[in-house]
């Protein structure tokens, strides 16, 4: 049974076991980001609660919690100092909330289409490596840098490195063993199925045992007992007077100082980036692999962040630590995040003294289960196998971050992953290829689908090497927008510089609105002169030139609406085909053609008669055709027909009830002599194919001979050298040609 919100009984019981496990990793989180912050504890706690309750309403996301931001850590605790207090902080994050607000409503999302993949991907291995590197110190008791605490450099002058080393000679016996055997218990529950498959979160069961452990260390005393400052630090209340007291205010006071607002801006933008970029990440990491809009993120962030600063919470964004965890717990919706900021406003409230009794090694244990996955081997080898252009941003938005903060480790990703991109866009920002047309070779650009200014030195490249006197088609038909600096070089070239080098430029595919007629200056169909100029052999190569462009999908770019108005007045072909009139066979497609490069005949059986010859005798004596195509192919019906009336004693016309049939069949049988003798009597299907594909290459052989017997006008072309008549096969499997007989090409091949 469905209900509302995408939320079911099947997705039910998954939401709250993801929405606790989220909440005991969010309790100490939201303590140690406001602790590295030098904001208040309780303002930490009020940005989880928020960013649970407010922006889950409100976010389109359904894997996505947000809460304080770690990577904003060092931003948060730079402005209070820089505003004097975090009364005043707290109307500079009221002023960011309504950018955000005005961001979202003016669809300003859409700039998170621009991250490259390589640097979302270097963004959670990074937060991987972090988590990893972060809680091994907690895991064994070593608990000087706070939970949250995402920079390299700590507050406290030690690094993450260094705080690895420190933990040697600085950690808690019971902390540890606590952290050890939860760690030992996630991995267990993980590979034991009757653990994996029950109801029961794992990461439950390893707050319950650390409660459990706490408990009875503190009835074993020394060394086992855990001090305070190893366990979480909820601040306690001993009223509701007193917890209301703690909650910071606003000094509205201070709304006419402007500092307050360039930090609300620097916030607004900060916060904005961050959000963006975990929300690509998490949808990433989703695996129903679902598209959370980011314009309602941003304006469920600003109204979150609003709410922050009207009762004294830090700023909140799209967090990824959380997000993951509540991804690989099993979070199906947003009624995961829901319940995790309801159990913090809850349990903050009313058992805040129960909470400090959860050791910090054993949500370690489970942070660091969740690192070991968003840092899997697995992301990157298959970054390596993309491809340098994709693993070197990788790795240095990975590298950036671990070895700086969040946001600076962002920055230098993205402007490494824009480098990279601006060195694809300078080597391949445009297709070029040469296209070999009748009147000569023509250089082909096709521009981008957006030709940004970025584009704009590349295509000078290109232009710049085409040859001298040469033709050149820039060809717009699959471009969607041309910046105006790309327009103007390329109307520098087609008015200036390309007549300037005798250099002929063609146009095609653009918009009206760039002020540019289609114009095709190159010859791109036979005229008289070509048709006088070329002989026989030069033809036949055409033809076979034609035919790989078309079989491997490179077909000439033509404009056939000039073809039509060119050859109105007359036409000068190539060649005559004639050819079958099998659907499969359209001689002008197969040979790549153009209009008025060809005769085309077209028969059942391709086989010659008094009609067939009169027109070949027309396309090649009078119309100056130098060539002459006689094309079978492969599986051909009126073969087939042929072949199985051989030996019949039914007419063409009584089998099939076609009354001139027998005309076609009884041609094409003089070709079929002996060839089902070879055979048994009911020859199978392979078998029944290859005797029609024999007879069909038999056919051809006897048509092109029986062209110049019947035909003295084209046997005195061929004899004078000024005709060829060639012989082919066509297979309508493989589209490809295969050439038999090239009659009068001998001598001069």
């Amino acid at each position: 049974m469905r209900t509302t919100n995408g939320i079911s009984a099947r997705t039910l019981i998954a939401d709250v076991k993801s929405g606790l496990v989220v909440f005991f990793v969010a309790l100490p989180l939201c303590l140690g980001i406001a602790l590295a912050s030098g904001a208040p504890l309780v303002s930490g706690l009020l940005a989880g609660i928020i960013g649970g309750i407010v922006v889950g309403l409100l976010s389109g996301s359904h894997t996505s919690v947000s809460g304080p931001a770690a990577g904003l850590s060092a931003v948060v605790a730079a402005q209070i100092l820089s505003l004097g207090s975090f009364s005043t902080f707290l109307m500079a994050l009221l002023c960011a909330g309504l950018i955000q607000i005005g961001l979202g409503l003016a669809k300003g999302g859409f700039i998170s289409e621009f991250f490259p993949s390589s640097v979302i991907k270097g963004l959670l291995a990074a937060i991987g490596v972090i988590i990893i590197l972060k809680q091994i110190p907690h895991l064994v008791g070593h608990d000087p840098d706070p939970e949250g605490d995402m920079s390299f450099f700590q507050p406290d002058l030690q690094t993450t490195f260094s705080e690895l080393i420190s933990m040697f000679g600085d950690f808690q016996l019971g902390a540890s063993m606590i952290g050890l055997a939860s760690l030992v218990l996630l991995v267990l529950w993980d590979k034991w199925t009757p653990l994996k498959t029950s109801l029961f979160p794992a990461p439950v069961a390893v707050v319950l045992l650390g409660i459990g452990a706490v408990l009875w260390f503190e009835q074993l005393g020394d060394p086992w007992l855990i001090q305070p400052s190893h366990l979480v630090q909820v601040p306690v209340a001993s009223d509701v007077t007193e917890l209301v007291g703690l909650l910071p205010r606003p000094d509205f006071s201070q709304w006419m100082n402007p500092a307050i607002y360039t930090a609300g801006l620097t916030l607004a933008i900060v916060a904005s980036l961050e959000t963006l970029l975990n929300l690509k990440a998490v949808d990433r990491i989703d695996r129903q692999q679902r598209i959370s809009p980011p314009s309602q993120e941003l304006l469920a962030q600003g109204i979150g962040n609003v709410a922050c600063g009207l009762v004294g919470g830090l700023p909140i964004t799209s967090v990824i630590i959380r997000s993951s965890v509540n991804v690989n717990a099993g979070g199906q919706t947003k009624l995961a995040t829901l319940l995790h900021g309801a159990l913090l406003l809850v349990s903050v409230s009313l058992i805040p003294t129960w909470l400090n009794t959860i050791p910090l090694s054993c949500l370690a244990a489970i942070l660091l289960m969740t690192g070991i996955k968003l840092a899997s081997p697995a992301l990157i080898k298959q970054m390596w196998a993309e491809g340098r252009y994709q693993f070197i941003p990788f790795v240095a938005t990975l590298t950036a971050i671990v070895f700086t903060d969040l946001l600076i480790g962002i920055v230098i990703g993205l402007v490494v992953a824009i480098g990279f991109i601006l060195n694809s866009n300078m080597r391949r920002p445009v297709r070029r290829f040469v296209e070999k047309h009748l009147g000569g070779d023509v250089v082909h650009i096709e521009l981008a689908n957006q030709e940004s200014f970025l584009n704009r030195a590349a295509l000078s490249q290109v232009l710049a090497e085409v040859p001298r006197h040469g033709r050149v088609l820039l060809d717009a038909q699959n471009t969607d927008y041309i910046d105006p600096d790309v327009l103007d070089l390329i109307r520098d070239f087609k008015e200036q510089a390309g007549p300037a080098r005798g250099i002929d430029v063609s146009l095609i595919g653009f918009l009206d609105e760039y002020k540019f007629n289609d114009q095709i200056q190159y010859v791109d169909y036979s005229t008289r002169a070509l048709q006088a100029a070329l002989t026989p052999q030069q033809v036949l190569h055409i033809l076979k030139d034609g035919h790989e462009r078309a079989r491997t999908g490179r077909r000439l770019t033509r404009d056939f609406t000039r073809q039509v108005r060119a050859t109105a007045e007359g036409q000068h072909p190539l060649a005559v085909a004639l050819s079958c009139i099998d659907s499969r066979t359209p001689v002008e497609l197969i040979f790549d053609l153009g209009m008025g490069d060809i005769f085309s005949i077209r028969i059942a059986g391709n086989i010659t008669s008094r009609k067939v010859l009169a027109s070949a005798e027309y396309g090649c004596a009078v119309a100056g055709a130098k060539l002459m195509l006689v094309i079978g192919h492969t599986r051909c019906g009126a073969v087939s027909a042929a072949v199985k009336l051989l030996g019949s004693h039914l007419t063409a016309a009584e089998a099939t009830g076609c009354q001139h049939l027998d005309a076609i069949v009884n041609e094409i049988q003089r070709s079929a002599d002996g060839m089902t003798s070879q055979t048994s009597s009911e020859p199978s299907s392979t078998e029944a194919l290859a005797i029609v594909d024999a007879v069909a290459r038999n056919n051809v052989l006897r048509v092109v001979k029986e062209i110049r017997r019947q035909s003295r006008t084209l046997d005195g072309l061929v004899q004078e050298r000024r005709l060829a008549i060639v012989g082919a096969m066509y297979d309508v499997v493989t589209g490809g040609i295969e050439f038999l007989v090239e009659d009068g090409l001998e001598e001069t091949a």
